[in-house]
């Protein structure tokens, strides 16, 4: 059994799983953060607003440097939401009573499918019937149509697995991170719970940025030309 979570404590939120909730509860702050930094901007940026800016920067060269200057400034909101939701959902879980909606494969694979689907959606809006050729390997022409036959295929396994591992890496670490913080502080209560929390902290981000890093690179993958 579950053990109880302070919005399952909530009685029209007992219905609904906590990783629902808590979900919910992650995109309350985020926008509420970005309502905060819109009624108060300021040329000399301070407190949450330079942060904001800090994240939206960060999200900008990763996207530019990886994707390219054409579409990275299209994908760069999308890859800083990403980031900031999936770091707030993680903390989540280092909160007491609180729970991270990032440790249950349905909420890892609710963002892992839209991934996929996105990625592939610009890639055929980018290159039309070409972005078939993504699919068919370095060596193209009639000489190699075996080859390029395998190739596709094979291509097409490997997209159709992107979302199964995007979604079971943060899962899988998010629960092992669970389970390792736990298992510290029962074997030294004492001294262990502010190492936890900066561990804890540290796999919260790293996780968050590697599934926006790997959203990234198959973006820039189906939009760049094939060779």
């Amino acid at each position: 059994m579950e053990a109880p979570t302070i919005l399952g404590a909530i009685p029209f939120l007992r219905d609904f799983p906590p990783y629902v909730t808590y979900s919910w509860l992650a995109m309350v702050v985020l926008i509420g953060a970005a309502v905060a930094v819109k009624s108060k901007l300021s040329l000399v940026p301070s407190g949450l607003q330079n942060f904001m800016e800090v994240i939206a920067e960060f999200a900008l060269s990763t996207s530019n440097n990886n994707i390219g200057h054409h579409y990275g400034e299209t994908f760069y909101p999308l890859l800083g939401t990403i980031f900031l939701y999936i770091v707030t959902c993680n903390l989540f879980g280092l909160i007491p009573g609180f729970e991270s909606p990032t440790s249950n494969i349905n909420m890892t694979a609710s963002m892992a499918v839209p991934v996929f689907l996105l990625y592939q959606f610009y890639g055929i809006k980018v290159h039309g019937f070409k972005y078939i050729k993504h699919f068919l390997g370095p060596i193209q022409g009639l000489a190699a149509l075996p080859l390029m036959i395998f190739m596709f295929f094979l291509e097409i396994l490997g997209h159709c697995i992107r979302p199964i591992t995007l979604s079971v890496r943060l899962f899988g670490n998010m629960i092992a991170k669970h389970l390792l913080l736990l298992v510290l502080a029962m074997l030294v209560p004492a001294f262990i719970p502010i190492v936890i929390l900066g561990l804890g902290t540290l796999i919260s981000v790293i996780q968050a940025y590697v599934f926006m890093l790997l959203t990234t690179l198959y973006l820039a993958g189906a939009v760049e030309e094939a060779h």
